[in-house]
């Protein structure tokens, strides 16, 4: 079980990317999905989760309005499609799943030694 993660890229401030994340031994559709980044020097935190039971995300402040999450079943791969890139967004990014019965928010929030099914990691590197 696990994820290949990809669309990792320096970039302009100003600037968009998106992140994908396919599923490999297990279906998307049966858990509760999200993304998380570690900034240099800091803890990883969870920026975006979806529940692919009921759609309810949870987005943390500080990428709201410019970070957007979303499945594509077919391809059972997790999208994160980041607009309007900050600086302050350089990190390594990671994709998580855990089970359904975790809501979008209890995902976010839920430290990282606490288990789950977690990506490679992409590094996204936004330059002024």
């Amino acid at each position: 079980l696990g994820f290949v993660e990809s669309g990792g890229n320096l970039v302009k401030s100003g600037e968009s990317l998106r992140l994908s994340c396919t599923a490999s031994g297990f279906l998307l559709r049966g858990f509760s999905v999200g993304w998380f980044r570690q900034a240099p020097g800091k803890e990883r935190e969870g920026i975006v989760c979806l529940n692919t039971n009921d759609g309810s995300t949870y987005v943390v402040d500080s990428v709201k309005g410019r970070f957007t999450i979303s499945n594509d079943n077919a391809k059972n791969t997790l999208y994160l499609q980041m607009d309007s890139l900050k600086p302050e967004d350089t990190a390594d990014y990671y994709c998580r799943a855990a089970s359904l019965n975790t809501t979008a928010q209890q995902l976010c929030q839920a430290p990282p030694n606490t288990g789950g099914i977690w990506g490679q990691g992409t590094q996204v590197v936004v330059f002024s």
